[in-house]
């Protein structure tokens, strides 16, 4: 997946000129889009006890107007949907007059690669591994009697739209073990 934005039924620039006629005069505000996928496998007592994979996407239009914000979202990429959520966050200005707060700066330095982890090791590779810890536990003190081992991965990819056209984005992977 390469773009969020691009999963729109209409075009970047369309996307930018809603977002920005919809924050023009409030203090801030953006168009945050998100697409995750998460997976979690539980090992407990010698067995596979649950698997879960789910997937979600969607968005959310946010404006700030002096101590109010407004705030719609929908997991409908469509001009459609983009539009009824512009209706109620414009609401919140309601002939407030403020000023575009400035983008923060870009701080952020890129610490891990953009690739998905759920995909790879494959699913029987996974319960395998959590199989191998709960025989590994058990075999190293006869008085192991109960062992949970779980393994959860999450692909998170999110691209924020500001009133100023501008567009920064983030891909969050993450896996982990837990073992009791």
């Amino acid at each position: 997946m390469n773009s969020l934005i691009g999963q729109f039924d209409i075009s970047d620039d369309r996307i930018k000129q809603i977002v920005a006629e919809t924050i023009n005069g409030a203090d801030d505000g953006e168009l945050f889009l998100e697409y995750s996928e998460s997976e979690a496998l539980m090992f407990d007592n010698g067995r596979l006890k649950t698997a879960n994979f789910n997937t979600d996407q969607g968005f959310g239009l946010r404006a700030v107007a002096g101590e109010a914000s407004g705030y719609a979202h929908s997991s409908d990429l469509s001009e459609a949907s983009l539009l009824r959520a512009a209706d109620a966050v414009s609401t919140v200005k309601g002939g407030y007059s403020g000023t575009l707060a400035a983008a923060p700066a870009r701080t952020n330095r890129h610490l891990y690669g953009d690739e998905n982890p759920i995909p790879s090791p494959s699913f029987e590779a996974k319960a395998k591994l959590l199989q191998e810890i709960d025989a590994w536990l058990r075999a190293e003190d006869p008085r192991v009697r109960q062992v949970t081992a779980s393994l959860a991965a999450s692909w998170q990819h999110v691209e924020i739209v500001r009133a100023d056209g501008q567009m920064v984005r983030d891909i969050r992977p993450l896996v982990r073990i837990n073992v009791s």
